[in-house]
């Protein structure tokens, strides 16, 4: 596709899940461990205000969950934590009508590795992540 008609629609997940702010990280962790991706996009009432990372998950829960014979009650006490308690609350945002490089340059600025991708209604249409511009510099454009 030529670059100089590529969008971020193009290149974004249209598969994305979220995760409510309420939602226990045991139900954040359980929702990694099925999925091969790194975000959850989090919601308030369908809208979305959030994003918690595969690594934000890592960072508040023990890490003697799911360890054999380490594990104790205080560890697992961790997985009750609420989603809004460890998620970034500043969500950096992409227009589905955005160029790659408008993206890349949100993503540098912001010093984030995911877009939730959002139309002028605020409808959550996708997720563009630093792997799916990587994957189109190196697939599409020869690199």
């Amino acid at each position: 596709m030529p670059t100089a008609t590529l969008t971020v629609r193009d290149l974004m997940t249209a598969d994305v899940v979220t995760i409510s702010m309420d939602d226990t990280l045991r139900s954040a962790k359980q929702i990694f461990e099925k999925r091969r991706f790194h975000h959850l996009i989090v919601v308030d009432n369908g809208r979305p205000v959030g994003v918690i990372s595969d690594r934000d998950l890592l960072k508040n829960i023990s890490p003697f969950v799911g360890v054999r014979f380490n594990e104790r009650p205080q560890d697992t006490e961790t997985l009750r934590r609420r989603v809004h308690q460890v998620m970034t609350r500043k969500l950096v945002s992409v227009q589905p009508e955005s160029t790659p490089a408008e993206a890349a340059r949100l993503l540098l600025a912001n010093r984030v590795s995911c877009l939730p991708v959002i139309d002028a209604k605020e409808n959550l249409l996708g997720i563009l992540t630093t792997k799916d511009l990587i994957r189109w510099l190196v697939m599409d454009q020869g690199l």
